[in-house]
């Protein structure tokens, strides 16, 4: 079946990355435009680049991530997060084009016992998760051809992220102290980029929002230590995983102690269900090791 292209902002990011290379290796025709094409915070630029091609799907990756920077840098975070959306739900909507949207567990509080439903009430701790929140809304508003993911705790080889930036760490210490009264469900890039991929298939951006995230869930300390059990299996450093508390790591932006987000409502409505988290995080710690060593042998 041939559709028209696929328009992927913030492909230069873990998901939208993942997304656009998974994608073309399905058949899929994929754009990939950079800001000096397509700048989500311009609406002439939008309209100009949007409204003078034919797209089957826009899969909006972009979005302003700096948790703790946006607590002092407010106004960006929702032109990026809130208002950039809102205005591209409302042109695609104009031009009949389905829209997929990346959401946070930020939008949440933390202070529920179990895990989060999309049907639970949002309460945002912080800049960040507000800004998220409301381009949720926004959306909402704005195009009835929508899907949202919410997800959290998004890992990949590449980039920064939690992985990375502990096995970066790893290199030379003894210890890392580590938060592990924190708990959410880690979530690998690609296996976030599948999801995506099967919305589009299944054409079940009616109007739905969804938890997308792999299965169990386990504190930043857990992460860590099961990063580094994979990673001396290759023979890498590992060292010693300290407990702290959050109180003891204090951080601009509060963040919710529970992130846990259920997904039994994708899994009912589309039949999606992610891998444990366990087995993504040993996926990508092997991959990140060959690309180190493919990085030595060039050297």
């Amino acid at each position: 079946m041939t559709i028209d292209p696929i328009l992927v902002t913030g492909a230069s990011g873990q998901v939208g990355g993942a997304f656009a290379k998974l994608a073309a290796s399905r058949g899929y025709d994929v754009c990939l435009p950079g800001r000096d094409r397509l700048d989500l915070t311009n609406p002439d630029s939008m309209e100009d680049f949007i409204g003078s091609n034919q797209w089957s799907y826009v899969v909006n990756c972009a979005a302003y991530t700096a948790v703790d920077q946006a607590e002092t840098d407010p106004e960006q975070a929702f032109a990026t997060n809130a208002k950039a959306p809102g205005a591209l739900a409302a042109l695609t909507a104009r031009l009949g084009i389905p829209i997929i949207h990346l959401s946070t567990d930020y939008v949440f509080d933390g202070a529920k016992a179990n895990a989060y439903t999309e049907s639970d009430p949002i309460a945002p701790l912080g800049i960040y998760g507000a800004s998220k929140a409301e381009g949720e809304a926004r959306i909402r508003r704005a195009n009835p051809d929508h899907a949202i993911l919410r997800t959290a705790w998004v890992l990949s080889a590449g980039g920064k992220n939690f992985l990375t930036t502990m096995l970066r760490l790893g290199v030379g210490r003894d210890n890392i102290a580590v938060v592990s009264d924190q708990f959410g469900c880690p979530t690998g890039a690609d296996d976030l980029a599948e999801v995506i991929l099967k919305v589009i298939m299944q054409s079940a951006a009616t109007g739905k929002t969804w938890h997308a995230v792999n299965g169990g869930s386990t504190s930043w300390h857990g992460l860590a230590e099961q990063i580094f059990a994979c990673a001396a299996d290759a023979g890498y450093n590992a060292p010693f995983i300290s407990s702290i508390t959050t109180e003891q790591y204090p951080t601009p932006a509060k963040r919710p102690e529970n992130s846990r987000l259920s997904t039994d409502k994708i899994q009912a409505e589309l039949g999606i269900k992610l891998r444990p988290w366990k087995d993504a995080v040993n996926a990508i710690v092997a991959e990140y090791m060959q690309r180190e060593e493919t990085s030595k042998c060039e050297d």
